[in-house]
């Protein structure tokens, strides 16, 4: 009998591809080019990189470029989701002489940009519809189907178990990357979309070069050959239950983190989110009830497990949900929260605890006396360290926390000062309140 090389009861790592390497310490931005400016287009975004980068950017997510179908359009200026043809620029944006100098100009600035890509559906007008009519599904009555059970009517639905089909999406996809030289892609809507396609898509972009790939999806098994990020929407769920009352920290605590820390791949990123552009209820008149509460949940967001996210114009404390198929410019201005973003991330970017995946420390809990209100946590690598205490309810508590394996000298992160401690430690905490402390090994 020959004896296998190895034993099959060696551990082997679910997630097969490999992150590139500066995506480990990375935050991310999604640009809603239309709503960024008075006049939406490439130029404007140029002129606010610089911002962008100092306030701790390092990832531009662009909302889709492609031009955008006529027939059955929403609104006055329709979806970004409706692509009319995934190798043109939308000539509101500007022209593609436009769009490379943008990419240029972002990459000068040290930072990476991935594009949006909309592989489920087309416009009713997409060039596609009547070269390949054969490669959409078809209803009942064998006519064009919108994506089932929702009300997207200003789209039509492709049939992946068309071969053809994949071979033209993979070539437009590799198109992007090859002529623009992006960094990869954000996939709407990734899980109706058979897997397969994603990991041969994968593994072709990376034979150009190393991609960032996010799924707009919460589906673990999308992380073994195809994405290195898929979404939060959990987390975001529960942190505005938190806010409104309708549940507390221990539900945080054991329905969302013990699953997490359990079951996630840990070479697998989250993608955490207080707003993006269709999960935006912080804003309107819950942006003044729930101020503090924000503040308080986009610490937690940022620095537990996985990769921020910023959404254009929440760091001027936007304080409504901006139109998404009319033209309703950002009207920028100075806020504490982009300070607030600002110091987060200037953090994870030096202190290896707070780095995404595999690169960074796992959450472990820090016991307290007033669970179902306070959320303690530390992370943990190569000498860095990081303990954060977050009052996430509206009424003061008086917490006692077992810090008896963190006994050190730390730097509280928003006061600036030292601070020793033992084995004990109490905080009266105000509404909302956090307290960051850490050390740096540099």
């Amino acid at each position: 009998m020959i004896k296998p090389n190895h034993s099959p009861h060696t551990p082997k790592k679910y997630v097969e591809i490999t992150a590139p390497e500066w995506v480990k310490n990375a935050t991310l931005y999604e640009l809603n080019i239309r709503q960024f400016s008075e006049e939406g287009n490439f130029k404007q975004i140029e002129k606010q990189l610089g911002r962008l980068k100092k306030m701790g950017i390092d990832i531009i997510w662009l909302m889709p470029v492609h031009p955008i179908g006529n027939i059955n359009r929403k609104g006055s200026w329709g979806s970004y989701y409706s692509v009319k043809d995934y190798y043109g620029i939308n000539s509101e944006f500007g022209t593609e002489d436009d769009f490379i100098s943008l990419v240029n100009a972002i990459h000068d600035h040290g930072m990476f940009v991935i594009l949006d890509w909309v592989a489920n559906h087309t416009s009713w007008d997409n060039q596609l519809v009547d070269e390949h009519p054969d490669w959409y599904r078809k209803s009942r009555k064998n006519t064009f189907q919108s994506t089932r059970w929702r009300d997207y009517d200003d789209i039509i639905e492709f049939d992946y178990r068309n071969e053809e089909l994949r071979n033209y999406m993979t070539d437009a996809m590799k198109y992007w990357v090859e002529k623009f030289d992006i960094d990869g892609y954000r996939c709407d809507i990734a899980s109706f979309v058979p897997i397969d396609f994603w990991e041969n898509v994968r593994a072709e972009l990376d034979e150009i070069k190393p991609v960032f790939m996010l799924a707009e999806a919460e589906d673990k098994d999308l992380h073994k050959r195809s994405f290195d990020a898929t979404y939060n929407w959990t987390l975001w769920n529960i942190l505005h239950q938190i806010a409104r009352e309708e549940t507390n920290v221990k539900t945080l605590a054991e329905a969302y983190l013990a699953e997490h820390v359990s079951i996630f791949p840990k070479e697998g990123i989250r993608m955490n989110f207080i707003d993006n552009h269709d999960k935006n209820s912080w804003e309107g008149d819950q942006y003044s009830n729930f101020g503090d509460a924000l503040k308080a949940a986009t610490v937690f967001s940022v620095l537990m497990d996985g990769i921020p996210l910023v959404y254009s114009g929440q760091e001027a404390g936007l304080d409504r949900s901006l139109e998404f198929f009319e033209k309703d410019p950002i009207e920028w201005k100075s806020h504490d929260l982009e300070r607030l973003y600002t110091t987060l991330f200037s953090l994870k970017h030096q202190n290896q605890a707070l780095w995404n995946g595999a690169f960074g420390g796992e959450m472990v809990r820090i016991m307290n006396d007033r669970m179902d209100q306070v959320m303690s946590f530390v992370r943990e690598k190569n000498g860095d360290k990081v303990l954060v205490f977050i009052n996430l309810s509206k009424n003061p508590v008086i917490a006692q926390f077992d810090t008896s394996f963190d006994i050190s000298v730390y730097t509280n992160l928003f006061e600036g000062k030292l601070q020793s401690i033992t084995g004990t430690l109490i905080l009266d905490m105000q509404p909302w309140e956090y307290v960051v402390l850490y050390h740096t090994n540099v």
